[in-house]
């Protein structure tokens, strides 16, 4: 069976971040299981911790889907950009919230690409260097790389 470019893109965008992958650890497997304070714990001073890359992902989740629907800029529910510092208020209840927040970027995004036009993927969005496609395989890799920083973040916790 041959998939579509569309299919195939929304493939990896799944296995980076929630589909089982021979690479190990997905996003949203990287983050299962994660207590508020092992999410909190810095591994040095003005380095981030597992919270902070979780919150990173979903700003770059929410980006890429304003770029890919052409929104403005200003609604995503955090002040700043970016990196953002976690947990915020030092409430480690907040922890399941910012969670959600990835999971809600993750699933707009991803319902974003579903309903895009198989030409729409070679568009370059205004403003933009990159081209859908390459903005979307980029979202994948992010994902991947930043599971394997959170991977490593909960290895040394486990060691502190």
């Amino acid at each position: 069976m041959r998939m579509s470019a569309l299919d195939l893109l929304l493939e990896a965008m799944d296995r980076a971040y929630d589909r089982k992958s021979w690479h190990g650890p997905n996003l949203r497997g990287s983050v299962r299981r994660v207590d508020g304070a092992t999410a909190a714990w810095r591994p040095g001073p003005a380095r981030h911790n597992i919270w902070e890359h979780a919150v990173h992902c979903a700003y770059w989740k929410y980006i890429a889907r304003r770029r890919l629907l052409g929104e403005k800029r200003g609604s995503f529910p955090l002040k700043g950009s970016n990196w953002f510092v976690r947990p915020g208020d030092g409430a480690l209840a907040d922890w399941d919230e910012d969670v959600a927040l990835l999971e809600q970027c993750h699933g707009a995004l991803r319902a974003a690409v579903a309903d895009l036009r198989p030409a729409a993927l070679e568009a370059r969005p205004g403003g933009s260097k990159y081209t859908n496609v390459e903005l979307l395989l980029g979202v994948a890799a992010h994902d991947v790389y930043h599971a394997g920083q959170i991977q490593l973040l909960k290895r040394l916790a486990a060691v502190r």
